[in-house]
């Protein structure tokens, strides 16, 4: 949600700041509907001053037997009545089309943004690893999880149509391992409270993290009108919506690992092979709530947390600045982090997104009302919120299938995994 002082005092910002998002101006719609919306208040705001001025006197003329007065003071709050009623449906109106503008506009993106239309506009900030040479062509996960017997495709669509797996054996246990770990290294290592959040929530949920109402059909809703979630921030970022959190509690982390279920709905013809881009999947996630002096470390923390996972696990990869096109709905500012996946493209390999992680800035605070205020003060501000995968464990699990196959099939356990997989260090 958008400050709408901030955006009357300079509109200019605004607009300029969409526009590199790809967006028409769009203050001129906006002011001119807030200026009829804040007209129709004051009028109705007058009348009601009227009415009730009118309504105590009337008692007073009639104590003195004036019924001439009073009878002058109903028809006074008769009209009064009908021009509350008047332009408390002008307001109505107004502020209904100015909600429609307004929760359909994106974040404005951070200073230091780059600029860019789409992906072909994000810079890479930073490397690591090597990717692995093979004396071999290298497989994908398909082919890979296929041959040990422990990746179904086929029927997983029997049962439930495209982008589905069924995971079985060594391969369901690896994926398992994968997330018990995540969660494990970020309790431990990087200070985020493990916490188990309802995967089915309302649509205002929805809406304070910024997927309603403008992509609802990437949702899966249910017959009783709750939506499963996209993503675990849906629920842990909401658990501090409409409170007022004291200062010295922040920041807040929380990490979940949870089922998320999208549609894919803009996405057709786009991976339709393998687990790279599913209906439902697995993800650990990272939420921080700060106060807006700390978001922007916070945000390079969380990220050096999400890189944490990759490292321990040796898997190369590359940080990305998302340009302004390309960032997410809610997000000011957002690191891509994208594994090497040598299987992908007939084994030349490709960088893949694995993680994504975004500071929010207090545009999430707004549609939620989540607060803070100093030890001692009255006044409260926006909280800043901060998401990101820790990571996605479908494409972790790519990536270790990917990256640790050897040439007779099998595939390599990365030593951080080796405890949790009781002591298994090759699968197949």
């Amino acid at each position: 949600m958008h400050d709408l002082k901030a955006l009357r005092d300079n509109p200019a910002h605004y607009d300029a700041s969409w526009a590199l998002r790809g967006l028409s101006p769009q203050t001129p719609a906006i002011l001119d509907i807030d200026s009829r919306l804040r007209t129709a208040m004051t009028q109705r705001m007058e009348a009601e001053a009227v009415r009730n001025s009118a309504s105590k006197a009337i008692g007073a003329a009639k104590a003195q037997k004036n019924e001439a007065e009073a009878a002058r003071l109903m028809a006074e709050v008769a009209e009064a009545k009908a021009t509350i009623e008047q332009f408390s449906q002008i307001e109505a109106v107004a502020q209904a089309e100015l909600d429609a503008i307004i929760q359909a506009l994106p974040n404005l993106p951070d200073l230091g943004v780059p600029e860019g239309e789409d992906e072909t506009g994000n810079v890479v900030v930073k490397h690591w690893g090597s990717p692995p040479q093979f004396s071999f062509v290298p497989k994908d996960h398909v082919a890979i999880g296929e041959a040990l017997g422990g990746m179904d495709f086929e029927g997983a669509a029997r049962i439930s149509g495209s982008r589905f797996v069924v995971l079985s054996g060594q391969v369901a246990r690896l994926e398992r391992a994968l997330g018990q770990f995540m969660l494990d290294h970020h309790t431990q290592h990087n200070g985020y409270q493990e916490t188990n959040a309802p995967v089915l929530v309302r649509d205002h949920a929805l809406f304070g993290t910024g997927q309603l109402p403008k992509f609802e059909e990437d949702l899966f809703k249910t017959t009783d009108g709750r939506y499963l979630i996209p993503t675990s921030e849906v629920s842990l970022t909401n658990l501090v919506r409409e409170q007022i959190l004291e200062e010295e509690r922040l920041p807040i982390r929380m990490t979940a690992l949870s089922p998320c279920f999208r549609s894919e709905a803009g996405s057709a013809g786009r991976d339709t092979r393998g687990m790279i881009r599913q209906h439902q999947f697995w993800k650990v996630e990272l939420v921080s709530i700060t106060t807006p002096e700390t978001s922007a470390a916070e945000h390079e923390r969380m990220t050096t947390c999400a890189e944490g996972i990759l490292e321990a696990l040796k898997l190369p990869y590359r940080r990305m600045l998302l340009c302004s096109g390309d960032m997410g709905f809610s997000a000011q500012r957002t690191y891509d982090l994208e594994v090497w996946l040598p299987g992908q493209n007939d084994g030349t390999g490709a960088y893949r997104e694995i993680s994504s992680c975004s500071n929010c800035g207090d545009f999430q605070a707004r549609r939620m009302d989540a607060r803070t205020r100093a030890k001692g003060e009255k006044a409260t501000r926006f909280v800043h919120t901060l998401n990101g995968s820790g990571l996605a464990i479908g494409r972790a699990l790519v990536a270790v299938l990917e990256n640790y196959q050897q040439e007779d099939g099998t595939i390599r356990v990365p030593d951080v995994l080796v405890p949790y997989m009781g002591g298994l260090t090759h699968v197949g």
